[in-house]
């Protein structure tokens, strides 16, 4: 049977809980192994109802989210999932994960991120402009920022972003220490809501051995990159090293939910929303979708009944956490994707479920009808964005759809060539953590960087290491800074010293002020793409995506390519 992995962590909003038990007697139970299982309550239930119908099936309650009705239970019941599932207070129960078990394989389990860092060996990186007087050092390389007039002449001079705007950085984790994050990192707020899996099912190993002795690291590291690369395009300052990012001045909060490897469970995704609902942050940036299924369907013939319900597991609980969050003041804005699929059509999924959880699971082949959803992506209330490269082209492997993508920014495309080759300068640059980059050997004995994807900035001593990758990821971040700018610029003073903006209303903004983009002549785009091959040769790569829609809304661009500077000069 199918399993939700979800690691179970301390946050403000969870209770760990004994409870008694509060129901009558039951059919006799099955006995086997302590095992752990997370379990939804019915929307609406009361949690003394809830917390009945878990006893009554031989679960004890050892971490709840109260907020949106999640628990994880711990029970010796092998007829556990059943008999949850047949009480009216609760949705269903799917089995948590085992972690901590030493590897019995030597393969590595990590999710793959090809599209993001693809072309990392090869040497090939355009020039750019030499630094200009008032602009940051790797200005020059930041044409992200000035497809979207996020720059000296632009937004910044109308609104760089206020300090009591806080940014949740849902991701997996963000290097409070470089020096082009640390003065806008809030580091009291700053959580992180995963613990480390060494291992999965198979033995094969995923975030590797555990550097605490809690498996949960503290919340400000980065194990990954992609976090840290997100934080900084979104509020890198204004400080004479490297980069600035699009609202050099809000403050950042890290609400790690990925884990070291990539992954992206349940559990830490809500938890981290119902964290930053409870603790005033106005705006989420959600760079990834909920492991292991790439789309959730909740009747796919494809599917097992186990494997359908934990599907519907993951739609139900994740929409709960974006409610929630929406409806406390958190606008919630999300990669569309790096499949290069039109989510409004039928797709072929060959990738899910991703993880393995017990041994011996495997993806397989499926076809997803529209109606299976990509969760957070698709959630409702949420602010898809799609990806465009330095031409405004939509990015070649950028999902997209009529309906699906709201908004596009810039997330970078090291094919938008002249000869459609790859060049790095054609992706997104951003902060990147330089312990990571020693670990990784990239670096020559004296600092500087030995790869083609890597830059190095100094100022007084100080240096700062930073990456080009792309990807819908590097999209999302544009339009959440944007809509940072937009709380920035009219939100009202809150209780407490904050400030606020209906997600409704700052979500109108960053749409009526975004520049329609038409779809391409004949309503279709060709890319051809030159990819080098292990051996060193070139193949040549040919797709072609069709937009449907007008010049205002259509599949590629959504309302349009978003603009900071008209965001906050309306």
């Amino acid at each position: 049977m199918r399993r939700v992995i979800l690691a179970v962590t301390g946050v403000v909003t969870l209770t760990t809980l004994a409870l008694p038990a509060h129901a009558g007697p039951t059919r006799p139970q099955a006995t086997g192994p302590a095992t752990e299982y997370v379990v939804l309550y019915e929307q609406g239930v009361s949690r003394e109802r809830a917390h009945a119908a878990v006893q009554a099936a031989g679960g004890t309650i050892v971490k709840e989210n109260a907020a949106i009705g999640v628990a994880t239970v711990r029970t010796k019941n092998t007829r556990f999932v059943a008999d949850a599932g047949r009480h009216p207070a609760l949705v269903g129960a799917a089995a948590n994960m085992t972690i901590g078990r030493a590897p019995t394989a030597t393969r590595t389990a990590r999710k793959p991120m090809t599209v993001e860092k693809e072309g990392h060996g090869i040497e090939r990186r355009s020039a750019h402009k030499d630094p200009v007087k008032g602009e940051e050092p790797l200005a020059g390389l930041q044409w992200d920022m000035r497809q979207i007039d996020a720059t000296r002449d632009g937004s910044y001079r109308v609104e760089q972003g206020d300090r009591r705007v806080l940014v949740g950085v849902i991701d997996t984790g963000v290097d409070g220490s470089h020096p082009d994050i640390r003065p806008n990192f809030n580091r009291a707020l700053s959580r992180n809501f995963t613990t480390d899996i060494p291992v999965d099912a198979d033995g094969a190993v995923v975030d590797g051995p555990c550097e605490v002795a809690s498996c949960v690291d503290p919340a400000d590291v980065d194990d990954n990159d992609h976090g840290t690369h997100v934080a900084s395009t979104i509020g890198s300052p204004r400080n004479g090293l490297g980069i600035a990012g699009v609202a050099p001045k809000v403050s950042l909060v890290n609400l790690r939910a990925g884990q070291d490897s990539g992954y992206f469970f349940l559990q830490p995704s809500v938890d981290a929303l119902t964290y930053a609902a409870d603790h005033g942050v106005d705006v989420v940036n959600m760079s990834f979708y909920i492991d292991p299924w790439l789309f959730n369907c909740e009747a796919n013939p494809a599917d097992s009944p186990a494997n359908r319900a934990e599907q519907r597991i993951v739609i139900q609980a994740t929409q709960r956490a974006l409610d929630y969050a929406r409806a406390k003041g958190v606008t919630l804005v999300a990669a569309a994707g790096n499949e290069a699929a039109d989510y409004t059509k039928p797709f072929t999924d060959t990738t899910s479920p991703d993880f393995a959880s017990e041994p011996g699971e495997k993806p397989y082949e499926r076809q997803v009808p529209p109606s299976c959803l990509s969760m957070p992506s698709e959630g409702a209330g949420v602010i898809p964005v799609s990806s465009t490269g330095i031409s405004e082209r939509k990015a070649y492997y950028s999902s997209f759809g009529r309906g699906y993508v709201a908004v596009a920014a810039p997330g970078g495309d090291k094919y938008d060539t002249a000869d459609g080759r790859l060049d790095h300068n054609r992706g997104i640059w951003a902060a990147y953590p330089e312990r990571l980059a020693r670990e990784r050997d990239e670096l020559n004995a004296d600092g500087t960087p030995k790869v083609p994807h890597l830059l190095r900035s100094c100022k007084n001593g100080v240096c700062g290491y930073y990456q080009s990758i792309q990807g819908t990821s590097m999209a999302s971040p544009h339009a959440a800074g944007v809509a940072s700018l937009i709380v920035s610029r009219y939100g009202r003073p809150q209780h407490g010293g904050g400030l606020t903006l209906p997600p409704h209303v700052t979500e109108a903004i960053l749409r009526s002020t975004a520049t329609p983009r038409a779809c391409p002549p004949g309503g279709s785009y060709t890319y051809t793409r030159w990819v080098q091959q292990p051996d060193g040769s070139l193949k040549k790569v040919v797709a072609t995506h069709v937009c449907e829609g007008s010049k205002g809304r259509n599949g590629f661009y959504g309302s349009g390519v978003i603009n900071a500077l008209g965001a906050v000069s309306r």
